[in-house]
Order: structure tokens, then sequence, then C-alpha cells
């Protein structure tokens, strides 16, 4: 159970699954809040889309549970797949048919009729912002959007768990932001979206708590800050004619871990660069060491992700 969240709102417990005998999930765990977007990052083969798959109720585990709301749930409970919505990485639209046919049909797949359709089908188009072009056809759309059409399509029927898998793939700056500010709008309103992408910085930007998936495996699941203390921060020093006691006084400061020199100066590997900051500065002002530059390279989620899966190119 994660701090602050009563019951969570999508669990999974030990789900396995294989394929010919090689494990695709091999005991994966998690929890998701009410509300809360959360990042689903791993290289491709991690098991990122079996998992989805799992989640969203479209595929049977081998083994394990997922609960949803509490209630156990699996490929069979109609009901409760309901209340999920899916935001394909491959485009659910139908190029044939208009912004607003696409979206009155999956409308209909989830029984929605009359004026609540056509309301909420001129709501949607209007919130992705193609209310103007609702009667052309979708597939005369710019890849952008084509996306913000295919988020639509996610929430005719107004779920309260979306998934949405590579959601910015090939779009425009101007469509992103747009799907960003979705994301947070749908999230702000209660709904729960599980976002996946190979976009660090989207990841980074949108999602408070972040799971690594890598051969099967939950390999971290933290929130983004403590994700990011894993991995120590560097910061580099120019220093003119620097005193001989400098080095071992910059060593001496609580939170820096190593110190080596440069032809310019040191390089410090530290725990965190705020504090280590002013504390290296006090420590030249007092030695009357001359600070000419200062750079800090501070850890990221690429980095943290490529330190849990590997540097190695994946196919």
């Amino acid at each position: 159970m994660i701090a602050g969240m009563s019951v969570p709102v999508l669990a999974a417990a030990g789900i396995r699954k294989g394929y010919g005998g090689a494990p695709a999930l091999d005991g994966v765990s998690l929890a998701v809040g009410a509300g809360e977007v959360f990042g689903l990052l791993g290289p491709n083969g991690a098991g990122k889309t079996t998992l989805i798959s799992i989640l969203s109720g479209l595929a049977p585990a081998d083994a394990g549970t997922v609960t949803l709301f509490g209630k156990p749930f699996t490929p069979a409970d109609r009901d409760l797949r309901r209340l999920v919505g899916i935001g394909t990485q491959d485009l659910s639209i139908y190029p044939d048919l208009t912004a607003r046919e696409n979206l009155t049909f999956f409308g209909r797949l989830y029984g929605l009729r009359g004026r609540e359709l056509a309301g909420r089908v001129a709501e949607l188009l209007a919130a992705v912002g193609l209310a103007d072009r609702a009667n052309d056809r979708a597939g005369t759309f710019s890849g952008g959007m084509k996306r913000r059409l295919n988020l639509a399509a996610a929430v005719v029927h107004r779920p309260r768990v979306l998934f949405l898998d590579e959601p910015t793939t090939g779009v425009d700056p101007q469509s992103r932001n747009h799907i960003f500010e979705q994301v947070k709008a749908l999230s702000a309103a209660g709904m729960t979206v599980i976002y996946t992408s190979h976009y660090m910085e989207e990841v980074q930007s949108l999602c408070p708590r972040i799971a690594v998936l890598d051969a099967g495996r939950v390999r971290a699941c933290d929130t983004l800050p403590n994700l990011l203390k894993t991995l120590d921060a560097t910061i580099h020093l120019s220093v003119a004619h620097p005193p001989e006691a400098l080095a071992a006084r910059l060593a001496a400061i609580d939170g820096v871990k190593a110190v080596a020199a440069t032809a310019v100066g040191f390089e410090l590997v530290a725990d965190d660069i705020a504090p280590a900051l002013a504390r290296i500065a006090a420590a030249c002002a007092e030695l009357g060491a001359e600070l000419t530059g200062v750079t800090a390279t501070e850890p990221t989620l690429e980095r943290v992700f490529l330190e849990l899966t590997g540097h190695a190119l994946r196919d």
C-alpha cells in the first residue's frame, strides 16, 4: 500500500504471463491511486504492452490478480471494463469517417445515444481543438490532429481509468502541448491515467510517480524525486590558482562523495546540488580560492532509466 492511498483504484499483484514458455511478465506488482498520472516506462521488449493488456482487461494473466476499484478484474468483467479507456499507440480512428462520425461510432459502442451522445461528441471535439474540423475525414488530418482525435475516442464514454500508450508519437509541439494539458485536466477531474512513453521528458513532466519495467519485472516504482535521488549529481568547478588545501577541504564537505582534479579545477560528485554549492562557495571563500565558474549536472529520469535497464540497444 502506498502512503496516503487508502484503496488503490487499480492494483496488480504477482502478475505472470508467458508466451511459448518465455516469460513476458514475471511477478509484476503495482498500485495506482485515484486521479494519479502514473508513468510506466520500459525499453522495447520489457513487457509493457502485455502488462497494459492485462491491466485494462483485454487479456488474462497466467497467474496473479488485478483489482479495479477494489474488485477482482478479468476480461470477463464487462461492467468493470466499461470504466476503462485505452488510447492505443496504433491509431484506432477510421480515416474514412469524419471526426464527428468517429466519436459517434465509439460512443455508440459504449451505449451512448441521442442528445447525450451528441453533446459528448461536441464537448470532446472542442476539448481537443477539432470543432472546426468536425465534418472533415480523419484521413485528411495531420499526425497531431489524429492523435488528439484518438485521445477523444478513448474518453468518449467517460472512463474512470485511462491507459495512454505513446500518445504523442509523431506529433507537432503544439499538439503535444495540447495533449499534455488534456491529460492534466482529466487527472484534475479525478480520472486515473496510466501513461507510457519513450519520451522521458514527458513522463518527468507529467507523472509524479513512475514504474520502470524491464525483462518482465518492476525494477523500480517510486515518486520522481525519490527515483532521482538514486543517482548523484556532478559539479564542475573552475578555480584560478587553487590552494593546495582546497581539494581536501572540498572532500570534507557534507554531501560531497568524491573530488577529482581537472585541468581547470575540480569535479565533485554530490548527493544534492543546492546545499553542496553553498558549502563549496563557503569553502572557497574560507581558503581565498577564486571560483571562476560552476556547472552542475543534476540526475534526470533518463539517466535513472538507463541505470536501471542498461545502455545497450533494444530492437
